[in-house]
């Protein structure tokens, strides 16, 4: 039995949730998303309530089970509140700031990098060493952190590079004499 999809996904106040087949599209503040769901389950609205239940006993079944919900759950959090990611750049001379459409970062290379924001994520720079990316589908604002991230990983004697607000750079001793 799948825990997480027992649980029915509550639509708040000025959400709505419209089904067609297999695909669900959730309206809302902050715009729209969908997502198409398997065979494997069964999906339904009621009153304000989202529903998942798995067609027959099979593993895939009941691995979609889960997955689903949580997927219609996303969703929902992306159309109210939205995702948010935030980095931290530590290092001398390192810094980050918005151009237009373009997120120039100095990173000590020998060259800026230029990184062009995609469609549905919004990049801010509030201070010169963060970097906030805020949109509603998790899997993109996650994956434009993790690229942005990529450019200058933390390296764990010093701990310059950019890492995520909350993470934490394992350290290093460096050598003695």
């Amino acid at each position: 039995m799948s825990r997480i999809g027992k649980r029915p996904v509550e639509l708040p106040s000025g959400v709505t949730a419209q089904l067609s087949g297999q695909t669900v599209e959730v309206k809302g503040p902050k715009g729209t998303r969908s997502f198409t769901a398997t065979d494997d389950v069964t999906l339904a609205v009621e009153g304000n309530f989202f529903t998942v239940t798995p067609r027959g006993k099979s593993k895939r079944a009941r691995q979609q089970w889960g997955m689903s919900r949580t997927q219609v759950a996303n969703l929902v959090k992306g159309v109210t509140d939205g995702f948010r990611k935030e980095l931290e750049i530590s290092g001398v001379g390192y810094r980050a700031q918005m151009q237009g459409n373009t997120l120039k970062l100095s990173l000590g290379l020998s060259h800026d990098v230029d990184f062009a924001v995609p469609e549905g994520v919004t990049v801010t720079t509030p201070k010169p060493t963060e970097i906030v990316i805020e949109g509603n589908n998790e899997q993109l604002v996650g994956q434009v952190a993790a690229n942005i991230r990529e450019w200058r990983k933390p390296e764990p004697y010093k701990g310059k590079g950019i890492k995520y607000k909350d993470e934490y750079i394992f350290r290093k001793e460096g050598k003695k004499k």
